[in-house]
């Protein structure tokens, strides 16, 4: 089994609005149809930005930046973009008010639903501030609609700060110092025990003395912080609370200010209730996720005492399934029980799946993935920073041959959780909701600067993770032991560790991690997709005849098939009826439809794609198309042994084998079962002509008469073949003409009279020995290149003009200027070759009796011709006509494509039916000179003689003839072959 998946390739930068998003933590808005045939009035409502200026009630500052729009969220940055900032949800807004001011200032006052003001000065020109303030009314409006504003105050309920910040309130009794509750830990809304939402710790403690680490300290200072400047929704980010952050959240407030720093907490208010519905819908489901998440259960934080309860199990387990069914895709991945361990114990488990889901998403994206592609680029964005910042270091890794990833890797998929304490991991985490992903490079580079002289004395792998073992171990300790400055020794290695972060290493910005992941982006792709490929040739169930770099080739066309025309996504199969809840699915393996088969067939079989060699005075091309025919949907449905309308990489691998090591018996009964649509054995006269219509699409790019004529002769000889072959009615005799009649959906054609019609023929002979196994080459397919990167300003430049549709207009252009300069010629190069000149071949002899030959279908197929018939006995074939008439045959001219009387249903252009129509009626009326059909009477031989022409006549012709044999160039021959 194996998955492939393009995903990585189809990266896009995330752009301007995707950034502003981010950085505000807003979940993306998704306009939703009402169901009445109408959308959401949100689909009318637009975005804005303008420059502002911000201060609340009271003696703060006042800071400049710029206000934006986001229907339904309103969002303020400073200049700088780190002092202050704020998300609010507009349904927490109650009145916006425009004050009394002096001239020329245009400010607004916005009043939030727990009576805090926010003053806004619009700095922008008039028209601008207008413009905003009637976007902002449209957007508060739909809001009041929708009636999402009386969400918000039962919403509150369910946050601790709320209940916090009440001069009396109900929590502070029923607590622990550390936080935890004292009866034990109810969950929400039992009994009489508070609505608002909490984890594991409540009940079990949470990790760390409570008097050390100054939790009483701590929730005083937020109470007073909330006061002011909001709380959960309307939380606005100061300097101070940064501050705040850095020295440590208390316990009982860690959950919700992570949901708040992170933007989780606007999931769980839009999305009331889904964390419930997930679980009861899913309820009794097992996949492979859940099997994996079974096995990890256990190895998730087993020293904290929850989880070695049944309790704690379950939340844990609740939540990762959760998680595995709204995501699909990913599923469950490595890390992953660790990471919603650790949250569980200061979150809900609805509050840990929404916050689960912005990580995986948003904050790490490609982290917890099946490739893990993002801790893969993480990991090599960090090795660029070591070898700037620390160069001596990253020198003597190089020498040593150690690697920093065997030690880095864990602490960034885990968020420093398995590798620290649990109390120093969560200061981590902390900081990491609130800074974002850089914390995690900070942190990183400090710890190795930190331990530079030690790690220049390791010299293996080995010796490295057991140094940082220790050091991690001694974060409690002093920093320095031997001061003789109380306060020094007072400090931490811990707090040292994150003095270091946030000081020296204050150049590592958001921009510089984005700017390395651009960098590095198409390396670790290409590394990744290598391994890919290896696994799902390691996985193939067996390789059939071919060797390890055919299967190479075979996966190579699949993959760029997937890139260019993406398969739907797995999804797991509907519970049988059969089955019982407990039966585990398969794994996801990717499978392609037929849109997918048609672009890997054509990178497999020439026939199946159309490659024009395109001149036009400026430049010399081949421009390949995908072919679209009935043939190649049959072979599809061929190939699809599962019978689930979908073909694997094993089923491509073993439908190839089935054709191409074949030889030329072999390869007549593919062809034969190919067309046989109910496998009974025999063609009908419908699949005969279907069989036509084939061999007619795959010559269709050919020089010569030669296969049309090889077509033309099959025809005539099935359908002689197929009614001599006929059983005769009982009581009629051997001199009896009459041939028995059929419908055209009855069995026609065995095996062995298909055999039989083709083997009569030299040039189908020659087909179905080698040239259709030949057709189907194996060779390294060109991949798409992956985008580049964007770095620097001529870059980006580049990347937008360089596009495909731009290349295709350019071509456009060229092709026709060179029409006009009469310089054009498109040549199609064909898809077999072995003709290059215009020759005919002589047919075999018929294996029929002239008694035999008598056929009902000839005589059927004779009366519909009709005025036809004399036309074409008349004048020579149009093939050769047309040929005679031009210089290159090979050029796609109107005369050329309208050879044959096309169809209105054609699928591309070009009707095989119609052809094949044509060829049979001219070929029973001129029908093929059999060698048998010579025999004769002497008399009539005597006659012959008498009969002959002059030899200088003879001679005249034979000139002629020579001197006009074909009128293809031998360049031009060259340039078709290729």
């Amino acid at each position: 089994m194996s998955t492939i998946s393009a995903q990585l390739r189809n990266f896009k930068e995330p752009d301007r609005d995707e950034q502003s998003l981010l950085f505000f933590a807003i979940p993306p808005v998704h306009v939703k149809d009402d169901g009445a045939g109408q959308n959401n009035p949100e689909d009318s409502l637009h975005k804005m930005e303008i420059n502002a200026m911000l201060s609340l009630d009271g003696a703060e500052d006042s800071y400049p930046g710029k206000l934006h729009l986001f229907p339904p969220y309103l969002a303020f940055a400073s200049l700088d973009r780190k002092s202050v900032r704020f998300t609010i949800p507009l349904c927490t807004v109650r009145r916006v008010e425009r004050p009394n001011a002096r001239a020329g200032v245009y400010s607004l006052s916005i009043l939030l639903w727990h009576g805090m003001k926010i003053s806004v000065q619009l700095t922008s020109l008039r028209p601008a501030a207008d413009q905003f303030c009637a976007l902002l009314s449209m957007a508060l409006k739909a809001e009041l609609q929708a009636g999402k504003m009386k969400t918000v105050k039962p919403f509150s309920k369910t946050c601790y700060s709320e209940n916090l910040i009440l001069d009396t309130s109900p929590v502070a009794d029923n607590e622990r110092e550390d936080g935890s509750l004292i009866d034990g830990g109810r969950k929400v809304g039992e009994g009489n025990a508070p609505a608002f939402h909490g984890g594991l710790g409540l009940k079990f403690k949470f990790p760390g003395d409570p008097k050390k680490l100054r939790e009483a300290s701590k929730t005083k200072l937020w109470t007073t912080y909330f006061r002011v400047h909001g709380r959960h929704l309307t939380l606005l980010r100061y300097p101070q609370a940064t501050r705040f952050v850095q020295v440590g959240l208390p316990n009982r407030l860690r959950g919700e200010m992570w949901e708040t720093l992170s933007g989780s907490i606007y999931l769980r208010f839009t999305n009331p209730g889904r964390y419930k519905q997930i679980l009861e819908e899913n309820k009794g489901r097992t996949s492979t996720s859940t099997e994996d998440i079974e096995k990890d259960l256990h190895r998730s934080l087993p020293e904290y005492l929850a989880y070695q309860s049944e309790e704690g199990i379950g939340a844990l387990r609740r939540v990762l399934q959760a998680f595995s069914y709204n995501n699909p895709e990913t599923g469950y991945c490595q890390a992953m029980n660790i990471l919603a361990a650790a949250i569980l114990i200061y979150m809900s488990e609805e509050q840990a799946f929404w916050l689960l889901d912005v990580v995986c998403d948003r904050l790490l994206p490609g982290y917890y993935s099946p490739s893990m592609h993002g801790t893969l680029l993480d990991q090599r964005v960090f090795e660029s920073l070591v070898t700037r910042c620390l160069p001596v270091i990253h020198e003597h890794f190089q020498e040593v041959d150690v690697q920093l990833s065997v030690a880095s890797l864990p602490w960034f998929l885990s968020l420093y959780i398995n590798s620290m304490p649990m109390i120093f991991a969560f200061r981590v985490v902390d900081c990491f909701f609130c800074m974002g992903p850089k914390v995690l490079f900070q942190v990183g580079l400090a710890i190795l600067k930190i331990n530079g002289e030690q790690l220049l004395q390791i010299q293996d792998d080995g010796q490295f993770i057991h140094l940082m073992r220790d050091y991690f171990n001694s974060l409690g300790d002093s920093a320095h032991p031997t001061s003789s400055d109380p306060r020094m020794r007072a400090i931490t290695k811990f707090q040292e560790l994150l003095l270091v972060s946030f000081r020296e290493f204050a150049v590592i910005t958001e921009e510089t991690i984005f700017s390395e992941r651009r960098r590095f982006r198409n390396e670790i792709i290409a590394s990744i997709e290598a391994f890919s490929k290896r696994s799902a040739i390691r996985n193939l169930k067996t390789l059939e005849r071919f060797n390890k770099e055919q299967v190479g080739f075979i996966y190579d066309a699949l993959f760029k098939a997937v890139c260019v025309e993406p398969p739907p996504a797995p999804v797991p199969p509907p519970m049988s009826l059969l089955t019982t809840k407990d039966t585990i699915e398969e794994r996801p393996e990717t499978r392609i439809g037929p849109k997918t088969f048609k672009v890997f067939l054509s990178e497999i079989a020439t026939w199946a794609r159309d490659e024009k060699i395109v001149m036009n005075g400026f430049q010399q091309r081949v421009d390949r198309e995908v072919a679209d025919h009935e043939l190649m949907d049959r072979l599809f449905w061929f190939w699809d042994y599962s019978y689930r309308g979908a073909l694997t990489f094993q089923d491509l691998v073993t439908g190839l084998d089935g054709i191409i090591f074949s030889d030329l018996m072999d390869n007549i009964e593919w062809f034969f079962n190919l067309h046989d649509k109910n496998k009974d054995g025999f063609l009908t006269k419908d699949e005969v002509l279907t069989v036509s219509e084939s061999l007619l699409f795959i010559f269709r790019f050919e020089i010569g008469d030669a296969y049309l004529g090889a077509v033309s002769r099959f025809m005539s000889n099935a359908f002689e073949y197929g009614d001599a072959l006929l059983p005769r009615p009982e009581g009629s005799g051997e001199e009896d003409d009459a041939t028995p009649q059929i419908e055209s959906n009855q069995p026609y054609l065995s095996l062995a009279t298909f055999r039989m019609v083709l083997l009569a023929d030299e040039v189908l002979e020659s087909f179905f020995e080698t040239d259709l196994s030949a057709s189907f080459r194996l060779e390294p397919v060109p991949l798409m290149e992956l985008s580049p990167s964007n770095n620097g300003f001529l870059g980006g430049i580049w990347s937008n003009i360089a596009t495909d549709t731009n290349v295709k207009l350019f071509h456009k252009l060229s092709d026709e200027v060179g029409k006009t300069i009469g310089r054009h010629q498109v040549i199609h190069r064909p898809s077999i070759g072995r003709y290059t000149s215009i020759e005919d071949t002589r047919p075999r002899e018929s294996l029929l009796t002239p008694a035999m030959r008598h056929s009902s279908s000839e005589s059927s197929l004779k009366a519909t011709s009709g005025a036809s018939s004399t036309e074409a006995q008349s004048r020579p074939s149009v093939s050769s006509a047309a040929s005679a008439a031009t210089s290159a045959t090979l050029i796609a001219t109107d005369a050329e494509r309208h050879q044959f009387a096309l169809s209105p249903t054609s699928p591309a252009g070009l009707d095989p039916l119609a052809q094949a129509t044509n060829v049979v009626a001219n070929a029973f009326l001129e029908r093929t000179p059999f060698a048998i059909d010579d025999a004769g009477d002497d008399d009539d031989d005597d006659d012959d003689e008498e009969e002959e022409e002059p030899d200088d006549v003879l001679d005249e012709v034979d000139a002629f003839l020579d001197a006009h044999e074909t009128v293809v160039t031998d360049e031009d021959g060259e340039v078709a072959n290729g």
